[in-house]
């Protein structure tokens, strides 16, 4: 019978396993832009949950849609010049 203390290391994480490596970062750096449109779009969502939207809520869930949208267009364009710059290389 093994001890608990043998299988720690196995399922237990390494402090280096822990924290998100350079290129998790540089890609949630490159998404932030989304992610923060995505927020404020459910933001304004979320306000208007338990009420009628008024006028002035539905301009601010339609001009937070756009902002999701062209935060996608901006990360797939972006997305699109690596890959062509990259593969011309």
């Amino acid at each position: 019978m093994k001890s608990i203390a043998a299988l720690q290391a196995a399922v237990t994480a390494t402090p280096s396993e822990r924290e998100p490596s350079d290129a998790e970062l540089d890609a949630i750096e490159t998404e932030s832009p989304l992610i923060l449109a995505d927020v404020a779009l459910l933001d304004a969502q979320i306000m208007t949950i338990d009420r009628t939207p008024t006028e002035l809520d539905q301009q601010r869930i339609r001009r937070a849609h756009r902002r999701v949208l062209a935060a996608r267009r901006d990360l797939a364009n972006r997305a699109a010049t690596v890959t062509v710059s990259g593969g011309a290389a």
